[in-house]
């Protein structure tokens, strides 16, 4: 990966964030009484577990590929790497839901509002509790929110079919920020995961790598 496609892709874009507005948040939710109080989130739960998955992300109709490392190192925190389809480290961090750290960062990518992004993104796809204080439903799935801070609020559809986590949406509390969704065979793994932003043109598609 040359350094002039990740500097076009990844800062150039990412400076657009501040410019666009976001939209609202769907309404269209019945009420509904509260059957339970918290979720425990299954995927990347498991401490032996190294989850690998190639990378594709779309930035404003630009596309760019590589290799997503998530490994759980302790009971709150997760150690991330970002790699190039070769191999070349892009980014290793540590991620918790109060805590950050950079282990290394290549030049091109050290831009605050890119790694404020990627921050948001990761710590919502590695949260694993939440506390429920209302409920909603549609035709497929109950809608549970829970409170992240003062400004925003997640929103957890769980499929009424076999009780799969299928998505998070984080929102502020009047506008869809952006949206995790999970393809799961079986409701410990997921399989795929897309993180599409609602107030930019950006897209990350994580496809599992299977073992040879």
């Amino acid at each position: 990966m040359q350094k002039s496609t990740i500097q076009f892709l990844l800062i150039n874009c990412f400076l657009a964030i501040v410019l666009v507005s976001c939209g609202s948040v769907t309404k269209n939710y019945t009420p509904k009484k509260l059957d339970r109080t918290s979720y425990q989130v299954p995927y990347f739960a498991d401490s032996k577990t190294d989850y690998v998955y190639k990378t594709n992300i779309t930035v404003y109709g630009h596309e760019m590929s590589g290799i997503f490392i998530a490994k759980k190192i302790n009971d709150t925190t997760h150690r991330i790497v970002f790699t190039t389809e070769f191999g070349n480290k892009l980014m290793d961090f540590e991620i918790s839901e109060t805590a950050f750290k950079i282990n290394s960062i290549v030049s091109e990518l050290d831009r605050k509002i890119l790694i404020n992004t990627l921050r948001e993104d990761f710590r919502l796809l590695l949260k694993k509790d939440y506390i429920f204080q209302q409920q909603f439903e549609n035709e497929s799935a109950d809608i549970y929110k829970s409170q992240d801070g003062k400004k925003r609020d997640n929103y957890l559809f769980v499929s009424k079919k076999d009780q799969k986590l299928e998505k998070v949406v984080q929102s502020s509390k009047t506008k869809e920020k952006f949206t995790l969704t999970f393809s799961s065979e079986n409701n410990i793994f997921a399989e795929k995961i897309l993180i599409n932003h609602q107030n930019i043109k950006l897209k990350i598609e994580l496809n599992y790598l299977k073992s040879e």
